[in-house]
Formats: structure tokens, C-alpha cells, sequence
């Protein structure tokens, strides 16, 4: 017994050694980071200034894959079958706490478990924007639900799929408001906002990065926001809740390692990560997206990961099945 502790100690202090040889030579090649849509939505928004600037840091490329489908679940499934190595990270939005309650209520095999999944450091947190093209018909969000009523099941919106960050916030809509709505799901954001431009559907509802520069534009127009108070990006946009509908959504983004990952590696990310987010060049960067930086560090965000998948899977179970 004494003879097998000895060895277990000597392993764990080999492991230690070889772990902490690991972070000081990581990254010693280029580094991936999975975006689990298409280009053109707010993880891909968010993630592509922040790769730059990690890149830059870390001395290394840090490349996007984007990986799209299901919702986000094909890239994220991805990420969590990847090496635990720190070579593969994921940009995920909080899609990643509601597809496998969605698969539980659905009695499917989820894709991935959270438990594959250290968090490293949410970078943005806000609330989604319902938004129509410029030439449609509402204004407000009066004059929206007044036409989802008199259009039962008619007037559309466009996802990122079932499920997703821009599905959930939607559903909450239609129940609040008492509308029924004909729900169009795309393979991410991107594509979503390209069909509202494109005529072929009629709203959608999205982070505000993903529409800013439309919205500038004077291409589409915002008419409310799941948010509790004022969005700093969007000042003159109200509030679900300030016009009599008791509905939030956040949708934050987020950085997040396979489970497994070395500690020390983990912890380089940390560092390089904060360091960047502090950054105010990166700050204007990411801002200029329409979503301004609202960075925790891990243990932080994982205690806000833990209790917005609670609350989630709550949302996902009022909402019940869905097609």
C-alpha cells in the first residue's frame, strides 16, 4: 500500500511537471476557436476582434472555424469532443445552456453535456432587439402585436433554429402577448438577417451587434428590447417590460475550454483574456459592434453560467415542445 501511494505521488508530481511544461511553452502552433454559426452573427461578431487581439497575445494565429447547425449544437458538440489541450477553444452564445434541456424535453440524446465545458471568460452580455425591415408596415410595438393578431400564424421570423437565442426570446413574446407567429429557422444569425433584409421574413429578434450597422443604415428598425432598463447602444428603444410585457432575455457571449484542459493552460487563457477585455483599444473595437464589453472572469462566469441555465431550462420547459 505504502509502495502504490508512492507511485501515485511521483505520477501526480510528473503530471504537475509536464502540465506546468505544457502552459509555459503553450501555444506553441495556431489556436482554433470554434464560432458554432455562420459568419455574420453575434458570436461571429464578437469572436473575430477577440481572436485578433488573443492572437496577438498569445504570440500564436487564433483562427475561426465557423461551424454551423442545429442551433449552434453541431459546433459546440465539435468543441466538446475536441483534445483537452487549450488548441481548441469555443465562442459560444447562452444557446450553449438551452439546446440540451431542448433535447431533454424533446427526448432526444444531447448533443454535447455542459460538464464538457470549463468556462474561461464571458466577454458580452445583452439583451435581444426585435427588429423589422425599414419599409414595414409597425412602428412600434403596439402596432407590431396589433398585426401578429390580425395575421394569426402569418406574420414570420427568422432564427438561428429551434431552440436558439433568437427562438427562446420569441416564443416569450408570443406567450406574453397572447400571438401566434410563423417561426423560420436558418442555419445562424447571419442568415437570419439576411433573409429580414431580403423580404422573406418579417422580424426577428437578435443581439444588437448582428443589426447595428442595418440599423444605422436605416434598414431595418428596432421597436423594443428584452432588456430590464435602457440599452446604452440603443438609448431610444423601449423595453418589453416598460410597456407591460414581463419578458427578459439576455444573450451573452462567451469563451469556454474543453473540460480536462490543463489547469495552467486554462489559466494563461485567463490572464490573456483579461488583459484584453481591459484592453480600451479592444473595448472600442468590440463596442463598435454594437455590444460593449461586459467581461467576468471564470470563477464569476461560472456562477453566472449556473444560474442562467437554471433559469433557461425553466424558460425551455414553459415553452414547452415546439417544431
Amino acid at each position: 500500500m505504502k509502495l502504490r501511494c508512492k507511485r501515485l505521488a511521483a505520477a501526480a508530481l510528473v503530471w504537475l511537471g509536464t502540465s506546468n511544461a505544457m502552459a509555459a511553452d503553450y501555444p506553441e502552433r495556431a489556436v482554433t476557436m470554434v464560432v458554432p454559426f455562420p459568419p455574420g452573427g453575434v458570436a461571429d461578431t464578437i469572436a473575430r476582434p477577440l481572436a485578433q487581439a488573443l492572437g496577438d497575445k498569445l504570440g500564436q494565429p487564433v483562427v475561426i472555424e465557423n461551424k454551423g447547425g442545429a442551433g449552434g449544437a453541431i459546433g459546440i458538440g465539435q468543441a466538446g469532443r475536441a483534445k483537452p489541450d487549450g488548441y481548441t477553444l469555443l465562442m459560444s452564445l447562452s444557446s450553449i445552456s438551452i439546446l440540451p434541456a431542448a433535447d431533454r424535453l424533446l427526448e432526444r440524446k444531447p448533443a454535447y453535456q455542459l460538464d464538457q465545458f470549463v468556462p474561461i471568460a464571458r466577454i458580452t452580455a445583452d439583451p435581444t432587439v426585435l427588429v423589422v425591415r425599414a419599409d414595414s408596415p409597425y412602428n412600434t410595438l403596439q402596432e407590431f402585436i396589433a398585426g401578429a393578431k390580425n395575421r394569426a400564424g402569418k406574420l414570420s421570423y427568422g432564427t438561428s433554429g429551434i431552440y436558439g437565442t433568437m427562438h427562446v426570446p420569441m416564443e416569450m413574446l408570443q406567450n406574453a402577448a397572447g400571438i401566434k407567429m410563423m417561426h423560420v429557422p436558418f442555419t445562424g444569425a447571419g442568415p437570419a438577417v439576411q433573409a429580414l433584409v431580403g423580404g422573406q421574413v418579417d422580424a426577428l429578434a437578435t443581439g444588437p451587434s448582428s443589426v447595428m450597422q442595418l440599423i444605422q443604415a436605416g434598414r431595418v428598425k428596432p421597436l423594443a428590447h428584452w432588456g430590464d432598463g435602457k440599452l446604452d447602444s440603443l438609448p431610444q428603444v423601449p423595453s418589453f417590460k416598460s410597456q407591460g410585457y414581463d419578458i427578459s432575455f439576455v444573450q451573452w457571449s462567451g469563451v469556454f475550454a474543453r473540460a480536462g484542459t490543463p489547469s495552467a493552460v486554462i489559466d494563461k487563457l485567463r490572464q490573456a483574456i483579461k488583459d484584453i477585455a481591459n484592453d480600451p483599444g479592444v473595448q472600442s473595437r468590440i463596442a463598435g459592434t454594437g455590444s460593449p464589453v461586459q467581461y467576468l472572469d471564470a470563477p464569476a462566469f461560472d456562477d453566472y453560467w449556473k444560474k442562467d441555465s437554471a433559469s433557461l431550462e425553466v424558460a425551455v420547459q414553459r415553452i414547452g415542445k415546439v417544431e
